[in-house]
């Protein structure tokens, strides 16, 4: 099981995401948890602020250090509320602690998701999820609690909440028994390489035949066909991947077949 602790903004906006699908029959299985946590719980003026004008000018608001890490202080050591308050005074650094599992914070400027991410970070039994918002977070917090940033790709959203949920999903489902096995074997990415094009009923549709290999009923002939229609499709799509993916020598033979220069 992996459990997940999402400090956000705006927890209301996980609902849809976390109630519906293989995220919620993963929870209904005890194969994942999610909480969430709402950081304005943790500002300690009336007006519950947890922004302000940045240090030298510049457009939009930011993360305030002290209501996020107080927020992590919580979530990662529980403290009585009267705590809070006093952290800094007392010297407490209850974050860092050797043991306490990894704190990720969503942001643009993140390293990008990736497969080979997601399975590193679904090999942990507990992740923080620290969904960005505003121009960022204050630097100081940002250096001695967070463990790294991550970014779902080279855009900029209004919030981290999206990522976050992109980010669950991608690690829950690499999770034991919340797909089958054979699910996550030779999709797209998992060795470097897309996946296969796939065909099903009606076996003909608008005079189109499923390619006949496919009802040979010869499994090899299927394995290599399937194998090769990978081959084919990431050197069409994503030609990059190619860069990266462990080919044998009957790959490149292929590849070169098809016009790749590799």
């Amino acid at each position: 099981m992996i459990t997940f602790d999402i400090l956000t903004l705006f927890p209301e906006m996980f609902t849809g995401p976390l109630t519906a699908s293989i995220l919620q029959r993963a929870q209904d299985a005890g194969l994942l948890q999610v909480h969430l946590h709402n950081i304005r719980a943790y500002a300690t003026d009336r007006h519950k602020s947890v922004d302000d004008y940045p240090f030298g000018g510049g457009a939009g608001m930011v993360f305030r250090a002290d209501v996020v890490y107080a927020a992590l202080c919580a979530v990662l050591a529980p403290l009585p509320a009267e705590k809070y308050a006093s952290l800094e005074a007392d010297g407490d650094d209850v974050t860092l602690s050797a043991d306490r599992p990894p704190v990720i914070f969503l942001s643009p400027d993140g390293e990008v998701l990736s497969h080979q991410l997601a399975q590193e970070l679904a090999a942990y039994p507990r992740l923080v999820l620290v969904c960005g918002h505003y121009e960022g977070v204050d630097e100081r917090v940002r250096e001695c609690c967070f463990d790294r940033d991550i970014s779902i790709g080279d855009y900029v959203l209004t919030g981290g909440e999206l990522a976050a949920m992109v980010v669950v999903d991608a690690v829950a489902r690499l999770q034991p028994g919340v797909l089958a096995g054979e699910s996550t074997a030779e999709e797209s990415h998992a060795d470097g390489l897309l996946e296969y094009p796939h065909w099903t009923r009606p076996a003909v549709w608008r005079e189109q035949p499923v390619p006949d290999v496919l009802t040979s009923g010869h499994h090899a002939r299927v394995r290599t066909w399937r194998h090769q229609q990978r081959l084919l499709r990431t050197l069409q799509r994503r030609p990059d991947l190619l860069d990266r993916a462990t080919l044998s020598e009957a790959d490149q033979c292929f590849l070169r077949d098809q016009g790749w220069n590799g």
